[in-house]
């Protein structure tokens, strides 16, 4: 039986793609292995975010070939999308395919193993229209399922090269999303994480059918006790997402809302699509329907013209919003962007301290944020058995750890039996970033009673 190893590089929607693409294998009689073992068939699923994540795909694509150099190597993702000649270039590379096409990726396998000759099937992606139609029906070792809703980006920021990764937006027909919910339903997920390049873009491109139209359908399959949304633009919260936010009782009580920058004059030369004023009447929406609700986001510091007083307006708004988690990330010039050539750039040390200050005031954040539902009983979808009990906890006794609807990570003790299911869990202590807590009741029944 032939064997398949799989390496996944940068973000969840890559993570879902290599989940679809190990399906189509498994169906032509494949065995997945890991990616340590030696393997008739290696894909490295790449990314481009940054010129560091060449660098690391270029890394694992070496690694690959060492590991068995008779093995047929194929890459794709977003840097083989970008760069499918430097790929290429590397000795023992079989086959290219960029950000579509992945369907056939057993075919081009085939015909490099005939031909003995290196496959390019990097297509336009700019040209690409029609979204590429991967299923994934069950995930390897996860309790919450991904469900990729859309593709692509039409916002072109200037710091950003995903639109020439992934192509422009393209919304998945609404049957073949809630077929694929269903399924996921029918298969035991209890909750759903809707993802894409631009996810709260789903729909812009479709005939009168939005992302608040698909909330709705969702919320109304039975099974799906939980959706939850992975990012979505403060644009993109519009009156009727509201509206269909407001009327799910299976909505998380979660939402991450990239913010990049807390002051005007960086977002204009960022080129987002909205001011601070804006994005804080958007929140403050948000929390008029869910008034403890989990805000996150991310934020670029030291991006080209920020000076310090630029920086501190970033900091006293990102105070002012009260999120409850930040991705911190100083800025990396990425190659092919229009920020990259921008004048005025921040040198490294000055970036780094910057990153400091911010990354302090997360710290501060997360735990005003956690420590406020200590006492209280929230649901918890365990995920799997919690490798580092706390360590007053009895020897022999196991814990679980999941997340809140609010991605509070939390663990308590109980029967692996519960992984996979809705449990409410009272917090007692908080450890760091992780809540501490007593199983009160069980809130769905466990597979198989």
């Amino acid at each position: 039986m032939p064997t398949v190893a799989f390496y996944t590089l940068g973000c969840k929607v890559n993570a879902y793609e290599t989940e679809a693409i190990w399906r189509l294998f498994e169906q032509h009689g494949y065995t997945r292995v890991d990616f340590e073992d030696e393997a008739d068939v290696y894909v490295i699923n790449t990314c481009t975010v940054t010129n560091t994540g060449d660098q690391k795909s270029r890394k694992i694509i070496r690694r690959a070939v060492r590991k068995n150099p008779d093995a047929v190597v194929a890459v794709t993702g977003c840097y083989a999308q970008t760069s499918p000649a430097e790929v290429l270039a590397i000795p023992g590379v079989d086959v290219v395919i960029g950000t579509t096409g992945r369907n056939r990726i057993l075919e081009y396998i085939e015909e490099a193993r005939r031909t003995r000759r290196p496959v390019n099937a990097v297509t336009n992606i700019m040209k690409v229209r029609e979204y590429e139609n991967l299923t994934v029906t069950k995930f390897a070792e996860r309790t919450r399922a991904f469900l990729k809703i859309q593709e692509g980006c039409n916002n072109f920021c200037t710091f950003c090269i995903i639109p020439w990764a992934k192509g422009l937006a393209r919304s998945r027909r609404p049957e073949d999303v809630l077929a694929e919910a269903r399924a996921l339903a029918e298969a035991g997920y209890r909750e759903i994480v809707l993802t894409g390049t631009h996810t709260g873009g789903y729909g812009e491109d479709l005939d009168g059918y939005r992302l608040s139209d698909l909330l709705r359908d969702l919320s109304r399959i039975d099974g799906i006790e939980r959706i939850r949304i992975s990012s979505i633009e403060a644009s993109q919260l519009t009156d009727d997402v509201f509206e269909a936010m407001a009327a799910s009782e299976k909505l998380c009580r979660h939402f991450h809302v990239p913010l990049q920058a807390g002051d005007d004059a960086v977002l204009r030369r960022m080129r987002r699509k909205y001011t601070t004023g804006e994005y804080a009447a958007r929140i403050e929406r948000l929390r008029e329907i869910f008034p403890e609700a989990a805000i996150t986001t991310d934020v670029i510091v030291g991006f080209p013209g920020e000076t310090e007083a630029m920086f501190e307006a970033g900091v006293r708004f990102v105070e002012q919003i009260g999120f409850s988690e930040l991705h911190v990330f100083p800025y990396s010039k990425r190659s092919g962007t229009p920020a990259a050539r921008m004048p005025d750039q921040v040198p490294e040390p000055e970036k780094k301290r910057r990153v400091q200050a911010m990354l302090a005031l997360n710290e501060r954040l997360k735990a005003a944020y956690r420590r406020k539902f200590l006492g209280r009983v929230l649901s918890v979808l365990p995920e799997a058995r919690e490798a580092k009990p706390p360590a007053d906890a009895d020897a022999g006794g196991v814990w679980l750890a999941g997340l809140t609807d609010n991605y509070l990570r939390v663990v308590f003790p109980g029967d692996p039996s519960l992984i996979g299911e809705l449990v409410r869990v009272r917090l007692d202590a908080l450890d760091g970033d992780v809540l501490r807590g007593t199983p009160v009741r069980l809130l769905s029944p466990v597979a198989g009673s």
